[in-house]
Formats: C-alpha cells, sequence, structure tokens
C-alpha cells in the first residue's frame, strides 16, 4: 500500500507539473528545427598543453622548446629529436626568480647560445616595486638550465614607457642585439618594437635602444608584440605579434629591411591568422621562425584551445622564396 500511493502521489506531481494554475495545459517551447552547432576541428598541435610564447633552439644534437610559466614552472622546456615528436620535460629551467620578480608573471623566455658554448636566457617577469613588466637575463652550462639569474636588478625596465616584454635575440657580425617591446599598451602608451646592442658577454646593454616598428594598420589592434629577426641573404626580416592576445584577431606580421636599424616596411597582409589558417587555430601568435637543421624554414606559434583556457603549440613549414615567407599550408 506504501508503494501504491507513492506512484499515485508522483503520477499527481507530473500532472500537477504540466498543467497551469488555473488548470490549463502548458505549452513547451517548440524545438528549433535545423544542425546543431559544431566546434571547429583545430589543427593537430605539437604540444597539446598550455606552452604559450614558444622559443625554439637547437643545440647538443636536440631541438628545445621554452614557454612561459605553467604548473608552478617559472619556465617550460620541451625537448624533440625531429621537430614532431615532443617531450615536455618535468623540469624548470628557471627554478628561482630575482629578487625584483613576483613569482607567477614569468612570460616569453629566450633562450640562445653564446660564442663560449654558454647559454643566456632573456625573460619577462613582474617588477615587486612597481606593477610593470620587464626584462631580465640569467645563464646557464646547459640548454635546459637550471638558468641563474644575473644581477639584482632588470636588464630592460623603462617605467615611462609601460615596462618591457617579450626579449629576443639577433647576431650581427658576432655583435648580440636585443629585441624588446616596451609595454605601453597597459598604459594607454604606444607600443613600439625596439632594438638595442649587447655587450659581448651578453648580461648588460651597450647602446641605446632605437624603434624598427610600430602600430600602424588596421589589423594590428592598439599593440605589436613578439619581435623576432632573422636575415636571409641580405634581407632582415622581422615578424612580430599583434592585436588582443585573448581573441581571434591576434595574429603575426611580418616587416622587411635593407638594413638592420631599419627602415622596415610591413607586409601587405599579416602572416598568420585566424582566417587565413582557415580558423583551426585561434589567435595564433608568440612566434619564433627558425631554419631547423635540413635547411627549412618554420614557424612555431601558439594558438588557443576550444575553452581558452590553454594555449598550444603549432607549427607550420615557410616558404623563403620571393617577394617574402610564405606559410606552406
Amino acid at each position: 500500500m506504501i508503494r501504491k500511493s507513492i506512484i499515485t502521489a508522483s503520477l499527481l506531481i507530473l500532472t500537477l507539473t504540466l498543467t497551469g494554475c488555473q488548470g490549463q495545459k502548458t505549452e513547451l517551447a517548440p524545438v528549433a528545427d535545423g544542425p546543431i552547432a559544431k566546434l571547429p576541428v583545430l589543427m593537430t598541435p605539437d604540444i597539446k598543453r598550455n606552452f604559450a610564447d614558444p622559443d625554439i633552439l637547437f643545440a647538443q644534437g636536440a631541438y628545445f622548446a621554452f614557454a612561459t610559466n605553467h604548473n608552478l614552472n617559472n619556465v617550460q622546456v620541451a625537448q624533440s629529436e625531429d621537430l614532431v615528436n615532443w617531450e615536455v620535460l618535468l623540469i624548470d629551467a628557471l627554478p628561482d626568480l630575482p629578487k625584483w620578480a613576483l613569482p607567477g608573471f614569468t612570460w616569453a623566455p629566450e633562450v640562445t647560445e653564446f660564442s663560449d658554448g654558454s647559454y643566456r636566457m632573456y625573460f619577462t617577469a613582474r617588477n615587486a616595486a612597481f606593477p610593470k613588466q620587464c626584462i631580465g637575463v640569467a645563464k646557464s652550462q646547459s640548454p635546459i638550465g637550471p638558468f641563474i639569474a644575473v644581477g639584482d636588478s632588470m636588464l630592460v625596465c623603462p617605467e615611462e614607457l609601460g615596462g618591457a616584454i617579450d626579449a629576443s635575440v639577433f647576431f650581427e657580425d658576432e655583435t648580440p642585439y636585443l629585441l624588446w617591446k616596451n609595454d605601453g599598451n597597459c598604459c594607454r602608451i604606444q607600443t613600439d618594437l625596439f632594438i638595442q646592442k649587447l655587450s659581448t658577454d651578453g648580461f648588460t646593454l651597450a647602446g641605446e635602444p632605437q624603434s624598427l616598428l610600430t602600430t600602424s594598420e588596421s589589423w594590428e589592434g592598439n599593440l605589436i608584440e613578439a619581435p623576432t629577426l632573422i636575415k636571409r641573404g641580405d634581407k632582415y626580416h622581422l615578424f612580430y605579434s599583434a592585436n588582443d592576445y585573448y581573441s581571434d584577431q591576434y595574429a603575426v606580421g611580418h616587416a622587411t629591411s635593407d638594413s638592420l636599424l631599419g627602415e622596415y616596411k610591413k607586409a601587405e597582409q599579416p602572416l598568420l591568422t585566424s582566417a587565413n589558417l582557415n580558423d583551426k587555430v585561434i589567435g595564433p601568435g608568440g612566434q619564433d621562425v627558425i631554419l631547423d637543421q635540413q635547411g627549412n624554414w618554420r614557424v612555431f606559434f601558439h594558438g588557443w584551445n576550444i575553452s581558452k583556457s590553454a594555449r598550444y603549440l603549432y607549427s607550420l613549414p615557410v616558404s623563403d622564396e620571393e617577394p617574402g615567407f610564405q606559410v606552406i599550408r
């Protein structure tokens, strides 16, 4: 009897649910016709985990990739023998930050081998004394570290320009140069890409900064960043990222010059966009461009996953035929 009463009560509740308060039948909303929207199908990443702002180095017979902080590691490291299969190493390449840097904000590492066989890491970190990003330098005898911060202060940190981020290194006749971006978009200040001569050992600055490029194109939004400079023949190629990094408008641009210090002429169209990758990458950027050991150019970059909770590592081959670099899709 108890079971029967429960069933009767349940039927009564269901009946009341399907009728209005005046006993009228409630009309259920019709189901819309048409196909169910599908999520975009993304390109297969080289590293399917959060691995933003990649930098690629060939050293000691292997390729190494470095990336922005994740999972309590200040600088992530991955290793590959063929640029196809990558192993993320369970180490922190920069285990100890300098005193001026706040933990949890270590971005865009650049690792470079110097002529004596040792390595320098140029990294971005948030200054503990004032809310700006700054660039520091660290050293190691191994390409994967541990890197030890050099000195007690920042290498580059123009507070009046909003700070500095996104360091990269270029060698001209064995002279090292540091490229960086002033982080002006933090403070409604114009953003430029700068170049500055380094000391022979790479630990200090040896010249004044000179602007190479600034925002000028509509697709760039209000900022440019992440400079990467290479030389092919007699021409200099400056790659950069632009626009809002968290959106699908983030993209990679390309400019060329006949001299190191410019003038640099921008290409008419960006090199990498979500649109020209058929929306298979969301917001490509943070690029590095390398010539691999087989003599082929490749561009490495990050892009968001579907939920925009992580930026995966991608790469594509690049043709260096005239009039300039073109991605091979």
